[in-house]
């Protein structure tokens, strides 16, 4: 049995809990005698890590913490005005490798809202937190604006749809290889998957 750590950067509460498990989920696909730990994981919004400078302090403050021979993983949202995950994240890839040049990190934005994953596997969310019984995956859950809103509208009445509750609930049971129909969660598959053979090698 091996054991991996890895810090994050997240950009909301509901990530802050829910990456954790999502991490795990996709070790147990790649290597199920690993052992991940993820911590620190360090919660700032998205408008605040796109200042100069904000990014690669956050970068910095969770390498000290997780110290040497581990990874980091950042994880946002891209759903700002004239956002596109194709051409931002690499920018602040960048910006994060630049900060710390000596570890692994990964960096992921989600197309629009995380919850956009959850839209693209949803007939295995059904009835679960309340969603309804015939839910089905939208044609398109990236290009809906307003995910949470979507699942929101998907739950019983006067029911609100909670970050950090429901998201890190949802996390744990949504069909992980249904949900790669969603581009940019096909791509935080691959980025896992990435870093942790790279961290199982370093290790070895």
């Amino acid at each position: 049995m091996s054991e991996i750590r890895v810090a994050a950067i997240v950009g909301g509460r509901g990530e802050k809990e829910s990456l954790p498990i999502l991490f795990r989920r996709i070790a147990a696909t790649f290597d199920p005698s690993l052992v991940v730990h993820v911590q620190p994981v360090l919660s700032i919004p998205e408008n605040l890590l796109a200042k100069t400078g904000e990014l690669e302090k956050s970068v910095e403050f969770v390498a000290r913490r997780i110290g040497k021979r581990a990874g980091i993983f950042i994880l946002v949202d891209c759903d700002w005005a004239g956002s596109c995950p194709k051409n931002d994240a690499p920018v602040w890839l960048k910006r994060a490798r630049h900060a710390r040049p000596d570890m692994e990190i990964s960096l992921v934005m989600a197309n629009k809202e995380y919850e956009a994953w959850f839209i693209a596997a949803a007939e295995s969310l059904r009835g679960r937190r309340g969603l309804a019984t015939d839910l089905a995956a939208a044609s398109d859950p990236q290009e809906i604006r307003g995910a949470k809103e979507w699942l929101r509208d998907h739950m019983p009445q006067n029911r609100p749809y909670k970050p950090r509750i429901d998201q890190p609930a949802l996390t744990s049971v949504f069909d992980l290889q249904a949900a790669r129909r969603a581009d940019s969660f096909d791509k935080c598959y691959r980025e896992i998957v990435r870093l942790l053979t790279a961290l199982t090698r370093e290790g070895g």
